[in-house]
């Protein structure tokens, strides 16, 4: 290896108007296991718009390298092309590639092309595939609402839902946005209480400001982190004193440390306490609920007959 080598590895995740997959950032991070092992020096470059932090090509001096390496996706466009120019003095390698067009500029500027699919060649497998593993994440559930306007002006929904997602969003986890509400129509959401509880079972925890975002987690077992977002407490808090659930924070307490405290229980100690509250839900002796009562009261002699 020359020891003036340094290679500049770029994708479509580089550009300013560019979008970082997970596919592609996966596809980078073989190309990088590689490149390491190999004993060569690189640098990634990154859109300011994904890393702001990182290099961006605004900050890249094209004599620094002596090789550009572009990573995944299409190569096609005069984004690809510009750089080309930019780099002309560059080996300029394509790895991962999809090649729509062989003859459009942007392919044949490369000194070489290492596609995954072209025309007249047989496909290799992506590089996302083969990337190193990832260690596991949490997998989220988060269930708001931005109604209840019978609440007035107790009514925190709107800070709730800000500072809640706003807390979600520095948190490493896989987070999945769901909706309590059944529609037979709208593949987006479930259609049957079934649906739902098929996913909310398979979440390691639920983050909601809704009643039947508590219950219903509980229900599938799996541990819920609730805020109540009405002044002074209301439905969600009465009901997580009714189920026994602690993992309960008010909407005028939304402080990160408070939040924290409840998630790491939830994603410990919660998990048991979670299944231990489902299945007392359907246990014989489960503690008496709206509907026995109801079953009395149908019993009892109509008022004023």
């Amino acid at each position: 290896m020359q020891e003036r080598q340094r290679i500049l590895l770029a994708g479509w995740f580089s550009f300013l108007d560019g979008e970082a997959t997970a596919g592609d950032v996966l596809a980078l991070r073989r190309v990088e296991e590689v490149l390491r092992d190999a004993g060569f020096a690189y640098d990634v470059v990154w859109s300011p718009g994904f890393r702001a932090r990182a290099l961006h090509f605004e900050d890249v001096d094209p004599a620094a390298y002596s090789h550009l390496v572009f990573v995944c996706g299409p190569a096609h466009g005069p984004r690809v092309e510009e750089l080309h120019r930019r780099f002309a003095h560059c080996v300029r390698i394509a790895v991962g590639v999809s090649v729509v067009d062989p003859g459009s500029p942007a392919v044949t500027g490369f000194d070489r092309v290492l596609a995954r699919d072209a025309a007249g060649h047989e496909p290799t497998t992506d590089l996302a595939a083969r990337a190193p593993g990832l260690p596991a994440r949490p997998v989220v559930g988060v269930v708001l609402t931005h109604g209840q306007h019978e609440y007035g002006r107790q009514r925190l929904h709107e800070e709730v839902a800000a500072g809640v997602t706003r807390w979600l969003a520095g948190k490493d986890c896989a987070r999945l946005e769901l909706e309590t509400r059944l529609d037979a129509h709208d593949w987006r959401l479930c259609a049957t209480p079934a649906q739902l509880e098929a996913v909310l079972s398979r979440l390691d925890l639920v983050v909601t400001d809704r009643l039947h975002g508590l219950v219903l987690a509980l229900r599938a077992g799996t541990p819920a982190l609730a805020v109540d977002p009405v002044a002074g407490g209301a439905k969600v808090t009465a009901q997580a004193h009714a189920c026994g659930w602690p993992a309960l924070v008010a909407g005028e307490r939304l402080e990160t440390g408070v939040l924290d405290h409840w998630w790491e229980w939830c994603l410990t100690g919660g998990r048991d306490e979670a299944r231990r509250t489902g299945a007392g839900f359907r246990a014989a002796d489960a503690g008496r609920d709206g509907a026995d009562d109801l079953v009395a009261a149908l019993g009892a002699r109509p008022v004023g007959r």
